[in-house]
């Protein structure tokens, strides 16, 4: 007897497993809990498993639940990648990649980069989204993305990385700051002032955390901010100092009288990196575009 997985089942499974509960499993996908009990024990009956363990504290898969969960997360994703690719074909459209990227990269030269590759590939589609670089490492993991772009100094065991562009760290700081007279500045130097802190939760932040705290000092965050014209804006007005890559704050800073002063510390300069998962779990579609963009970071660094 040939047994079959029910995909919306499965998304009923994930869904509780995410979220250890029923009943906001059950807001999340618009259906009573009753019914997702009983998808869930039809599908333990199905497999012959305990899935599910329950307790005060909510409701957690077991190891084989975990199993399962792994690879429910992978067929519900290429179902959909599915679906997405035949859609194209049928709108005329023949290949998608989706990217997720961090502001810095989106903020440097892969505007320009997907501009290019668009230019010669007008039947492929790019759909592109910002994320902090966890996030991003996450969407490629769990397949809700086909690659990400980010800074190489996240947690990335498992997946296919290959080098994009670089960048430097520097020190934006308005004129008569105590730095602004500098050529180049230790970043345990710009500790003692105050700074303004962007994209707090960004992997950039989490690394200034740990080198303040090796350096036996913390960050002096006075105000937070999203995007890099904000704290251009801030900095303008003499409420801090930023550290920000070098590339992007330039063109913004030079305008407004700011002085852009690059950090010496070795760690300052960035790699970025492609990510994906391993070369058979990539369409052909995210091969080419990974391959255009790596092409691309080799003639940037030889101009």
């Amino acid at each position: 007897m040939r047994r079959v997985l029910d995909p919306v089942s499965l998304r009923l499974f994930v869904a509780v497993c995410e979220e250890g509960n029923i009943a906001m499993a059950g807001d999340r996908e618009a259906i009573v809990p009753s019914a997702i009990s009983k998808r869930v024990a039809a599908l333990e009956d199905s497999v012959g498993i305990q899935l599910l363990v329950r307790s005060r504290h909510g409701i957690k898969p077991t190891p084989a639940g975990e199993a399962l969960l792994r690879q429910a997360r992978e067929i519900l994703s290429m179902m959909e990648q599915t679906f997405d690719e035949l859609a194209e074909y049928r709108e005329g459209i023949h290949g998608s990649v989706r990217v997720l990227a961090s502001l810095s990269v989106i903020a440097e030269g892969l505007p320009d980069d997907l501009a290019r590759f668009l230019g010669l590939f007008r039947d492929v589609r790019v759909s592109l989204e910002e994320k902090i670089s966890a996030e991003i490492v996450r969407g490629v993991r769990e397949g809700r993305a086909d690659m990400g772009i980010c800074w190489n100094a996240g947690d990335l065991d498992g997946l296919d990385c290959r080098p994009y562009r670089s960048d430097r760290l520097a020190v934006v700081a308005y004129p008569g700051h105590p730095l602004a007279e500098l050529d180049e500045v230790k970043f345990v130097d710009a500790l003692d002032h105050e700074l303004i802190n962007v994209q707090p939760g960004s992997i950039m932040q989490q690394m200034l955390g740990r080198y303040a705290a090796v350096a036996g000092k913390s960050l002096n965050l006075r105000i937070q901010v999203a995007n890099f014209e904000s704290a251009i804006r801030l900095i303008k007005a003499r409420l801090g100092v930023a550290i920000l890559p070098l590339d992007i704050a330039s063109p913004l800073a030079n305008p407004q009288g700011l002085r852009v002063i690059p950090l010496s510390d070795p760690w300052a300069t960035r790699q970025f990196v492609l990510v994906t998962r391993s070369e058979g779990a990539i369409s052909t579609t995210t091969q080419l575009l990974i391959s255009f963009l790596g092409e691309r970071s080799r003639e940037a660094v030889e101009s």
